[in-house]
């Protein structure tokens, strides 16, 4: 059963990003797959922007162990897009964020999904918990303020 789409104001943070000509498909919009790199991008931006994230060199890392989006309306070049980001669940090691695709200015979800990040240490890619750091702005991502 497909969820009803969420409104802009569900979400605590947010980043604009612009498509671009490659994004569309022979069909003439955003290609599925496009969405979870605004996804991950969305996710990611947030965390090096904040400091708690080094590419290449944070020995606890997060790594992308499910995802899910649902679809309902399109999103075409040169559209804009704005992901609104939540987290969901904040555990030991693992965060599920829930994100939502806005086009242009509207207020409803044109898609939505879900992202979970498990903590791994880098070097040995095992479980590890999430960062002090990371686990702190996680929290201000919460809802209904801090878990």
């Amino acid at each position: 059963m497909k969820a009803t789409p969420t409104q802009r104001d569900d979400y605590v943070h947010f980043l604009e990003m612009e498509t671009r000509w490659s994004d569309n498909d022979g069909y003439g919009h955003v290609n599925n797959v496009v969405y979870y790199s605004f996804f991950d991008t969305a996710v990611n931006r947030h965390m090096l922007d904040a400091g708690v994230l080094d590419i290449a060199a944070s020995p606890v890392v997060g790594l992308v162990v499910e995802t899910q989006c649902q679809y309902y309306r399109s999103i075409s070049y040169p559209d804009r897009v704005t992901i609104g980001m939540r987290v969901a669940h904040l555990g030991n090691s693992s965060v599920r964020y829930e994100l939502g695709v806005f086009r242009n200015d509207e207020v409803q979800a044109s898609a939505q999904g879900h992202y979970v990040h498990v903590y791994v240490e880098r070097a040995t890619q095992t479980p590890a918990a999430i960062p002090t750091e990371t686990r702190v702005l996680l929290q201000t991502l919460h809802r209904n303020g801090p878990l």
